[in-house]
Order: structure tokens, then C-alpha cells, then sequence
């Protein structure tokens, strides 16, 4: 079968497809974006975003006028704890999206993004399900499905991306998936009519935590992550009357024997909502976004990742095939560790305090108590201050001490 050749080949349409795709285009390359879904289609999927994401989509150009229109902007993070700490983390004061964390709706964003890989050039290809994956030393050979009644046909590429999400077809190709991280929590996720004050709200659960953020739209967006004891509650009573039950205990007012809320889309769910690999570069391959390595969704970063991770990819295929040299893809995975490596360290240590809630209630009340270590934290969670701070040992004394 004849091989159609192509510069760069993207699977998945995504955020950080699509910009990946973008990005290249706009340097002048031949690239063409793979997305299995004929159309946009509510999933569970990242909705908040700290405010260093929304400096990133400015800095790939995303217009002001497609920012007003999918991110509402988000003051604060309300988080409260099992034993009735309270504390808000702030960031910005404004109420505007200057340097404000938001609230994306998602089918506005993605479509705006893959439009915007269209403008630049790219090929956008939606209902393109690939099949199989061959990666050489040299360029990747894509099987995709015919459509109906047609035949299945190759692409070959000196570079493929895998956007495919956490369980990437790329990663598994190239033998670089791992087990996830927390591998038996589901996250599910829906919307429903807004109600609150315009704060986003983390409560957290008995073995899980419910993230609730407003969004365009006059919605609430709902995201739900659950430990493995939940599973077999899941199994029974199914995600829906489960995601019913956990939201009448979150909203604020609310009371047990309350009406459900009304569901505005399907309760969507993905399990585990986490991913793993060794490595996120080869000869021929890189992974960005989820498919790069997700740990969990508590501090809503992974957007903000699939926008870094498209910027630093596409530069990194821009050099490689400018250099007629593909091996120096290399160079992405070193550059992905730098910037959040110690990122992922913070976020390791916050889920070790959840999963213990003796030790997380403890932080809590020193956070609710204490403005200037809550201060750095929010700013910590939100990328408007490096990592570090939160490793730093005088941080910690201040955040531990009785």
C-alpha cells in the first residue's frame, strides 16, 4: 500500500494538538492533525486552569476576543476539608482576565484551537481514527480507517505527536507507558446550572474530592475524583446517581434530601484519570499534553501543561527538522523535566497529605490560620511562583509548626 508523506503527523485534536499543530504550521511545515471524533463531544476533561495558562494560550495567539469568549474568570479556590477547615487561595483581585484563574468551556476553547491550526495551515482531518502505529528510526508509518466502504490508508512521517491522551496509542507504540500513577481513581464530570458566588470550590471526601468551577454560559462545571473505595458503589448505583449524590452534599446550602441538580450534559467519566510513561521523546515520536504524563487533577494544571508542552515540542521539531536530524527530539524530554519536574514533586506531596486526612486537616487549619504561607501556596498552585517555594524548608516550617 502507497504511503502518503507528510512532514509532521498529530494525533489527537485537543489543546495540545491542535497548538502543536498550530505552532507548526505557522513555522512553515507540512503537518496534518488526526482527531477520531467526527465532532466535539462533552468528556471528562480538564475545566479550570491557573492563571499562568491563560498567559500561555496569549503567548501561542489566542486572541483577547476568543479568551472573553470560552474562560470565566475565577478569583479564588475555596477549599474545604473534611474536618471543617475552610480557606480560600487567591488570585487576582480584578475579577478580570489579566492574571486571573478561569473557568474554559471546553467545546469553545477546542474548537477555537483546532480552527486556529486550520488558519495557520495544517490539515485538520476530524473523524480520523488511526488504526496502527509503526515508529522507525527515521519516520513513523500511521494505518488510518477507511470510511465506510473505502480502504484503510498509510501516512508516513518524519514526525509523529502523540495528543492522544492518557491511554496514548504513541506511548504504547514506543513502549514508554507506564502504570499510572493512582491508577483505581475514576474522575467524572458534567455541568450543571450555576449557583454560586463565582469562586471555584475544592471539597474534599472521604477517599476522593469534588472540584466545582464556573464556566461560560451561566454553568458550573463539576469534576469529581474518586479513590478506589468507590469503585463499588460505581459499579452498583451507577457514575450518574453517584455524581447526583456527592453534588447535593458540595453545593453550598444544600442538603441531603434535596432535588438532584439538573445535568446539562451526560455525566462523562475516564478511569484511571492519570497516566505514566518512562519517556516522552524518541527518533521519530514525541507525547505532549495528557499523553506526556498526568498525575491528577487536583491542582488544575493540566492545561496550563498541554500549552507548555505544545511550545516546547514544536520548537523542538522545528530544530530537529531544520537540522535534518530527528534525534535531537531529545532535547524536548529534557526540556518538559526542567519545567515541571519540581512541579510534580509539589503535586506529589499534596496528594500524599489527601491521602492521609489526619495529616491533611492539620495542613489545613495551619493554612486557614496563617495568610502569608496560604498566600504562597495559591500562588505556588496557581504557576505565578516557581515550585520551589513550596519545597523550600522555611515554607514548610512555617506550614507544619504547631
Amino acid at each position: 500500500m502507497s504511503a502518503e508523506r507528510v512532514e509532521v503527523a498529530v494525533i489527537g485534536g485537543g489543546p495540545a494538538g491542535a497548538l502543536t499543530a498550530a505552532l507548526l504550521a505557522g513555522l512553515g511545515h507540512e503537518v496534518v492533525l488526526l482527531e477520531r471524533m467526527p465532532r466535539w463531544r462533552w468528556r471528562a476533561c480538564g475545566v479550570f486552569a491557573a492563571p499562568a495558562c491563560v498567559t500561555a494560550l496569549r503567548r501561542v495567539g489566542v486572541s483577547e476576543a476568543t479568551l472573553a469568549r470560552v474562560a470565566q474568570p475565577v478569583a479564588a479556590m475555596r477549599v474545604e476539608s473534611r474536618g471543617g477547615s475552610r480557606f480560600r487561595l487567591t488570585y487576582d483581585r480584578s475579577g478580570s482576565l489579566a492574571d486571573s484563574a478561569v473557568g474554559f468551556d471546553r467545546e469553545g476553547l477546542d474548537t477555537a484551537l483546532l480552527e486556529m491550526a486550520s488558519t495557520a495551515g495544517a490539515r485538520v482531518e476530524l473523524g480520523a481514527r488511526v488504526e496502527g502505529i509503526q515508529l522507525g528510526a527515521r519516520s513513523t508509518r500511521l494505518t488510518v480507517a477507511a470510511e465506510a466502504g473505502g480502504v484503510a490508508r498509510v501516512l508516513q512521517a518524519l514526525v509523529v505527536v502523540g495528543a492522544d491522551g492518557l491511554r496514548s496509542m504513541v506511548a504504547e507504540a514506543a513502549g514508554v507507558a507506564r502504570r499510572a500513577p493512582f491508577a483505581r481513581r475514576a474522575a467524572l464530570s458534567f455541568h450543571v446550572p450555576a449557583v454560586d458566588d463565582g469562586d471555584a470550590r475544592m471539597v474534599v471526601l472521604d477517599d476522593g474530592y469534588a472540584g466545582l468551577a464556573p464556566v461560560p454560559g451561566g454553568r458550573l462545571n463539576v469534576g469529581i475524583v474518586l479513590g478506589r473505595s468507590w469503585a463499588e458503589r460505581l459499579r452498583a448505583d451507577g457514575a450518574t446517581r453517584v455524581a447526583e449524590e456527592i453534588l447535593r452534599g458540595a453545593l453550598p446550602g444544600a442538603d441531603a434530601k434535596d432535588a438532584p441538580h439538573p445535568v446539562l450534559d451526560r455525566v462523562a467519566g475516564v478511569r484511571p484519570a492519570s497516566a505514566a510513561v518512562s519517556r516522552r521523546a524518541g527518533d521519530s515520536w514525541l507525547l505532549v499534553g495528557d499523553a506526556a504524563g498526568f498525575l491528577d487533577p487536583f491542582t488544575g494544571e493540566g492545561l496550563h501543561r498541554a500549552v507548555v508542552s505544545a511550545e516546547l515540542a514544536s520548537s523542538s521539531i522545528h530544530e530537529a527538522l531544520a537540522a535534518r536530524s530527528v534525534p535531537r527530539l531529545a532535547g524536548y524530554d529534557r526540556a518538559m523535566r526542567q519545567h515541571f519536574g519540581t512541579k510534580d514533586l509539589v503535586s506529589r506531596l499534596v496528594q500524599a497529605f489527601l491521602a492521609r486526612p489526619a495529616l491533611f486537616e492539620y495542613a489545613a487549619r495551619r493554612l486557614e490560620a496563617r495568610m502569608g504561607v496560604r498566600a504562597t501556596m495559591g500562588r505556588v498552585i496557581g504557576d505565578l511562583a516557581p515550585a520551589s517555594s513550596a519545597l523550600d524548608p522555611r515554607f514548610l516550617a512555617a506550614l507544619l509548626a504547631p
